[in-house]
């Protein structure tokens, strides 16, 4: 029988995480990789970009929660003010609805914050992405 690379990656995960429920020592890292037929760079230069990337994960990770918490504060600000909105329409002038222009509007530019908060695979969540990172 023979294993592609995926699946080898795969069985030797399982085994690992069935083996040792722990954390394993950068000896044991080399050793491993040695007993593969992987070099010490090659090995180097692979923990450093799963470093890097887990500091990215985590970046976004924390991008993504600023990113909702304005939204939701958005959210209540709108749910807030038009409520009030509305309410005074109903005591003042119950014979014409005039409160549903600015419920229309603000839920419009609404809609287009919520999008631009949960639509994670865009240029434009790139490009803020990258701006708030700089600052940062």
């Amino acid at each position: 029988m023979t294993y592609d690379s995926e699946d080898v990656q795969k069985i030797l995960q399982i085994a690992l995480t069935r083996k040792q429920e722990g954390e394993f020592s950068r000896e044991q890292l080399l050793e491993m990789a040695s007993e593969l037929g992987i070099s010490s760079n090659i090995l180097e230069t692979t923990v450093q970009n799963w470093l890097a990337q887990q500091e990215e994960e985590r970046l976004r990770h924390k991008f993504n929660s600023f990113r909702r918490k304005g939204f939701w504060k958005h959210f209540v600000s709108f749910l807030a003010v038009n409520l009030f909105l509305i309410l005074l329409n109903l005591i003042t002038s119950p014979s014409y609805f005039w409160a549903i222009f600015p419920v229309l509007g603000w839920g419009l530019g609404l809609f287009f914050h919520w999008w631009s908060v949960f639509q994670t695979k865009s240029e434009d969540y790139e490009i803020a992405f990258q701006k708030w990172r700089a600052q940062i």
